[in-house]
C-alpha cells in the first residue's frame, strides 16, 4: 500500500517493500496488508498518526480461510447488514467508545476467548452491558515510550528480514482471524432468534476488529458443568435434570434455526458447551459464528472443505473426508448432550483406566447401550425421579444416535428438537410417558 503524498514511509511500509522485492511477488497482495504492518500497528500507540494502515471498509465477506470453500454472501457489508433483517442495523462503534466501556480492555473485564480473539465485558454509555470480542489474541494498550518503540521496531525489522520466509504461515493466521471476524459479523447481523446470541454492533478502525454482543449474565454451559467450584447440587441451577434438558432443548432450537430457517442455511462448525451461553433468564443461546459457513449446495458437486472445530466435538466423518453437512453440527450437539448427562468433559482422564484420556463418546455410548445409563449420570444432579427417568433416557438415546460415526445414521436437528421437547414435557407432567408419544431418532 503506498503512503499518502508527502508522508514519510513508515517502518511497516519499508519492511513490506523490502520483503516484496525479495519474494518476487509470490505472496501477492494480502487483505491484511502484511504481517509486518500488523506487527507495526500492534506496537504503536492508539493515538499515533501513522498512515500506512488505512481504515478499510469491508468490501466483501469471505467465510473460509485458505483451503476452504470461499463463499461471498454480499457485495458490500452495509447491504449485508440490512438484507433480510427488517429494520435492524448493527451499530458501528468507534474504538474510543469500546475502550471506555471496558476500562481500556482491562484484564479484570476479560470473560473468555472466542474463535478469533479475547472477549471482554463492557458497559456502554447508555448503561447496557455487552460482551466485546477483540480480534487480538490479547488486547493491551501500548505503554512503551517513543524511544522504546523505535528500538523495538528496529529489532522486529531485523527479525522479519531474517525470517521473512516464514511470513506465509503468519499471514495465513491473520487472514483466518480476519475471515472469522467478517464471517461472524455477516452472519449475526442477519440472524435473529431467541436461542442465538444477538449482535449489538461492531468496530473496524484501522487494524482493530471488534464485535459487540448482548451480554450473557450466566456465562457458558461449559463453566456450569466443569467449574471446580461446582461440586454439589446447590452450586448451580443447572444441577437439575429439568434444567439440563431445557438447556439442551434451547441450544437445539437455535441450531435448528440455522439449518432449516436461515436463508441460506448455515452450518455452525463449532458446536460445543463453551459456545452455548446462558442469559439472565437461564435461556441457552448458541454463540461464536467465526467458523460458520453456508450449507453446500446439494445440487452441485461438493469441493472438499478443510475440517475445523474443537477436539472432542468435531465430526469424525467431516474430519476424515472433509465433507461438511448439517450432520456435523448434530455430532457436536450429541457430545454436548453426553456432557449434560455425565458431567464429563468432551475429553477427560478416565480414573477407571489409570488416568488415560478418553472421549465422553467412547466412555458413555457403550454403557448406555448396555443399559447402564444410571451408572454414568452426573452424581451432582443425582438419580432422576420417576418422571425424569424417562426424560433422561430419551435424551440419552438421542445423544448416542447423534454421535453415530456416519452422518446418514444421525438424526436431523429437527428430530432432536422433537425429542428434547418431548423429554422436557415428560419432566413437567407426571402423567406423561415416552410410550404415549412418538420418538424421532432417525432422519433417513
Amino acid at each position: 500500500m503506498a503512503n499518502s503524498a508527502g508522508d514519510a514511509p513508515s517502518f511497516s511500509w519499508v519492511v513490506d517493500s523490502a520483503i516484496a522485492s525479495e519474494s518476487d511477488s509470490n505472496m501477492g497482495e494480502s487483505r491484511l496488508h502484511s504481517f509486518a504492518s500488523v506487527v507495526d500497528s500492534a506496537i504503536r500507540s492508539s493515538t499515533a498518526t501513522e498512515t500506512d494502515l488505512e481504515t478499510s471498509p469491508i468490501h466483501y465477506l469471505a467465510f473460509a480461510s485458505a483451503g476452504d470453500r470461499t463463499t461471498a454472501v454480499a457485495a458490500s457489508l452495509p447491504q449485508a447488514l440490512s438484507d433480510g433483517i427488517g429494520h435492524f442495523t448493527a451499530r458501528l462503534f468507534n474504538l474510543a467508545e469500546l475502550k471506555a466501556a471496558t476500562n481500556n480492555f482491562s484484564l479484570q473485564n476479560k470473560i473468555g476467548v472466542g474463535s478469533f480473539g479475547v472477549v471482554y465485558k463492557g458497559k456502554l454509555a447508555d448503561g447496557r452491558e455487552v460482551a466485546i470480542k477483540s480480534g487480538e489474541t490479547e488486547y493491551s494498550s501500548s505503554t512503551l515510550s517513543k524511544k522504546e518503540k523505535v528500538e523495538l521496531r528496529k529489532k522486529i525489522y531485523k527479525l522479519i528480514l531474517r525470517f521473512w520466509v516464514q511470513r506465509d504461515s503468519k499471514t495465513k493466521k491473520l487472514q483466518e482471524k480476519e475471515s472469522a471476524f467478517k464471517s461472524e459479523l455477516a452472519f449475526l447481523s442477519r440472524l435473529h432468534h431467541k436461542h442465538l446470541v444477538g449482535l449489538v454492533g461492531f468496530c473496524e478502525e484501522k487494524d482493530e476488529r471488534l464485535l459487540v454482543y448482548e451480554y450473557m449474565k450466566n456465562g457458558t454451559l461449559y463453566d456450569h458443568l466443569h467449574a471446580k467450584k461446582n461440586v454439589e447440587k446447590g452450586n448451580s441451577l443447572l444441577n437439575y435434570w429439568k434444567m439440563r434438558i431445557k438447556t439442551a432443548f434451547d441450544a437445539a432450537r437455535g441450531i435448528e434455526y440455522l439449518h432449516n430457517y436461515a436463508v441460506p442455511s448455515i452450518i455452525h462448525r463449532d458446536i460445543k458447551s463453551s459456545n452455548i451461553l446462558i442469559d439472565a433468564t437461564w435461556t441457552a443461546r448458541v454463540s461464536d459464528f467465526g467458523l460458520s459457513l453456508m450449507s453446500p449446495d446439494p445440487d452441485r458437486d461438493h469441493q472438499p472443505i478443510r475440517a475445523v472445530g474443537t477436539v472432542g466435538y468435531i465430526d469424525p466423518e467431516y474430519y476424515g473426508l472433509n465433507v461438511l453437512t448439517t450432520k456435523s453440527d448434530v455430532y457436536g450437539l450429541g457430545v454436548v448432550l453426553l456432557e449434560l448427562l455425565t458431567g464429563k468433559r468432551a475429553i477427560f482422564k478416565n480414573t477407571e483406566d489409570g488416568g488415560t484420556p478418553i472421549s465422553v463418546v467412547d466412555f458413555a455410548v457403550p454403557r448406555i447401550l448396555a443399559g447402564e445409563l444410571v451408572k454414568i449420570l452426573d452424581p451432582r444432579v443425582g438419580l432422576p425421579d420417576v418422571n425424569e427417568a424417562e426424560a433422561v433416557e430419551l435424551m440419552a438415546y438421542t445423544a448416542i444416535h447423534s454421535v453415530n460415526l456416519e452422518g446418514r445414521d444421525r438424526p436431523t436437528m429437527a428430530d432432536i428438537v422433537v425429542n428434547l421437547e418431548r423429554a422436557l414435557a415428560i419432566c413437567e407432567s407426571s402423567h406423561d410417558s415416552i410410550s404415549s408419544g412418538s420418538i424421532s431418532v432417525f432422519s433417513e
